[in-house]
């Protein structure tokens, strides 16, 4: 196998350059916080010193930073991948797993396409716990024969994935996906909060709702979680689903649809950062509506 970059160590940086070493890639890996990067070697990753080390050695690059703003970054700043490339031949190919602006994404596709860089979105939806253990489920944006060229590190990252079409489908998929997964996650939270609330066991109360017709999948990923109030070792966090739910809400509102569900859901994120629960894992929204206390 080839050598693949890795640009961004956090959970879902991590669990995808786990995936490829598995598949027997060379994977070198940076982020500019020096502990991650040094912990992503555990799972057979190489540490490299900066984006140009990464840039200059690896055709394929898989992103996997936090916002919109910091792919731009990456991608065209200071010290970026097309500074680092300014000098060489041939192409780059950059799978964008980051969850973005899909306006903003498609728009930094058709800048950096011209200069020998091209752009493929593979917003993965999932934890990082699922995607390591191969269970993500890629939402592709971009040139289909892209898409076939880079399959093999896509088949390593995400076995299961869609085809939405040009850059920014897969984001606005992924934004839609995950307003009914939050969603998901809420209603759980709410329900066990409720029945703790009526005086039931939340765990007692867990294993009934998931052998009763109100099951999802939100109770086996998130469920243990809310019913022991474990929070602290995070599979996705809450400052990431904030953010989603901003963008959800800032798309919702160009397209001129009211997303009523969503708002209440942000505004319980909201508290959650107030109280500083930003790192936490997201099933920490039953704290959020365990706090408001009814009159």
């Amino acid at each position: 196998m080839g050598r693949v970059g890795v640009i961004g160590c956090g959970l879902m940086g991590t669990a995808c350059a786990r995936r490829l070493a598995q598949a027997r890639f060379d994977v070198l890996a940076y982020d500019v916080d020096s502990e991650k990067v040094a912990a992503v070697a555990v799972v057979g990753a190489q540490p490299a010193a900066s984006i140009a080390e990464v840039a200059r050695a690896c055709d394929t690059m898989v992103l996997a930073v936090f916002t919109t703003d910091q792919v731009e970054q990456v991608v065209e700043g200071a010290g970026g991948v097309l500074e680092a490339l300014a000098d060489t031949q041939g192409t780059r190919v950059l799978i964008c797993t980051s969850t973005c602006d899909p306006d903003r994404l498609a728009a930094l596709a058709a800048r950096v396409g011209p200069r020998g860089t091209l752009l493929l979105e593979v917003p993965i939806s999932g934890t990082s716990r699922q995607v390591a253990a191969g269970e993500g489920v890629g939402l592709v944006g971009g040139d289909r024969t892209l898409m076939e060229r880079t399959a093999q590190v896509l088949d390593a990252i995400c076995p299961r994935r869609y085809y939405l079409g040009s850059v920014g489908s897969g984001s606005r998929a992924k934004l839609a996906v995950n307003l009914i997964l939050g969603l998901n996650r809420a209603a759980v939270a709410e329900g066990l909060v409720f029945a703790e609330r009526l005086g039931l066991d939340r765990s007692a109360f867990l294993e009934v709702a998931r052998g009763s017709a109100a099951y999802s999948q939100a109770m086996d990923i998130k469920g243990p979680l809310m019913a022991r109030r474990e929070y602290r070792e995070p599979q996705s966090r809450v400052d990431q689903s904030l953010k989603d739910f901003r963008l959800m809400l800032e798309q919702a509102r160009a397209a001129r649809q009211e997303l009523p569900f969503a708002t209440v859901y942000a505004e319980l994120l909201e508290d959650c950062m107030r109280q500083g629960e930003g790192p936490w894992d997201n099933a920490a929204i039953a704290e959020a509506i365990a706090r408001r206390s009814g009159s």
